[in-house]
């Protein structure tokens, strides 16, 4: 079967020699790899004739070691999806909401401190979401449009991603287990079709301290990329999912490409392929997308 061994370098001038290192790697693997194809500047597949993913997957990450280019090992047919389904906190955007707003309310050190360990795997989703919400009780409604305009930036390559995404016919999706205050506005600015997330209850002046229920976690991330799949006639092999806690691990493992995004190591050990070094157009570079191809607003 044609392997697509796609590397995407933080840097341009990182690239070749990293196609160099990663050519040498893979030989003698059944067939030798093609010329490399430059997708963009600091991207480049390589097609292999293999039936041993796994092998090349390992063979070309160890090559990579201590560089800072990332990769991506799949099918080379069917690669470009369909569906794009996203974690926003710390994916999409640089932050994480909550631990913003903790900070507004003075006891952001001790709700990071439970938000690390919710999305490392360590503590249930639900129960620590409703913890830190707890946390922010009486904090007032104008903190959060504070927020968002002082501490919610989006990632480098978001818009290029979801916009070239869109553009092209695929349907984008937001799924957090934030707040919808924030989802509604990021997804906006990115230019994602929908979004799904948590609700903080207020009373018109502040926060209450609780979030509706049921609360949106790792379960009903996954349900909803199996929704969006379903309701498009699509699988999930047709929607790329990318993340970087826990409660993305499952919706990652069921998309037919599961991206971890400056990922949680549990996270990180199970998703098809990581970007720990470029933006987030590595995304589309994986999809095999030329840089030409990109669309911007």
């Amino acid at each position: 079967m044609s392997l697509a061994v796609t590397l995407v370098a933080a840097r341009p001038e990182d690239l070749p020699a990293a196609l160099e290192v990663v050519e040498l790697a893979l030989q003698g693997i059944d067939a030798p790899a093609s010329a490399p194809d430059l997708l963009g500047p600091n991207a480049a597949d390589l097609i292999v004739r293999s039936d041993h993913r796994a092998l090349v997957r390992e063979r070309a990450e160890q090559a990579l070691a201590g560089r800072a280019v990332d990769v991506c090992v799949q099918l080379a047919e069917g690669r470009r999806k369909r569906l794009l389904v996203a974690d926003m906190d710390s994916t999409i955007i640089g932050c994480e909401c909550i631990d913003e707003l903790a900070d507004f309310a003075g006891v952001k050190a001790e709700v990071a401190e439970i938000t690390e360990r919710a999305m490392r795997g360590e503590l249930a989703f639900e129960g620590a979401l409703r913890e830190r919400v707890g946390k922010l009780k009486g904090l007032a409604l104008t903190a959060l449009q504070a927020c968002y305009e002082e501490r919610v930036r989006l990632n480098p390559g978001a818009e290029l991603l979801v916009k070239t995404m869109a553009g092209k016919g695929a349907r984008c999706v937001l799924v957090s287990g934030g707040f919808t205050f924030f989802t509604g506005r990021v997804a906006k600015a990115a230019g994602f079709h929908a979004d799904q997330a948590n609700t903080l209850i207020e009373d018109g002046a502040v926060l209450a301290g609780t979030v509706g229920e049921p609360i949106l976690g790792r379960e009903a991330k996954l349900a909803a990329l199996q929704a969006e799949a379903a309701a498009l006639g699509l699988t999930p092999a047709d929607a790329l999912a990318i993340g970087d806690g826990a409660n993305d691990l499952a919706m990652i493992e069921a998309a037919g490409l599961g991206v971890a995004y400056r990922a949680k190591p549990v996270v990180a050990a199970q998703a098809d392929a990581r970007v720990d070094h470029a933006d987030l157009t590595a995304m589309l570079y994986f999809q095999g997308y030329r840089a030409e191809e990109f669309m911007r607003a």
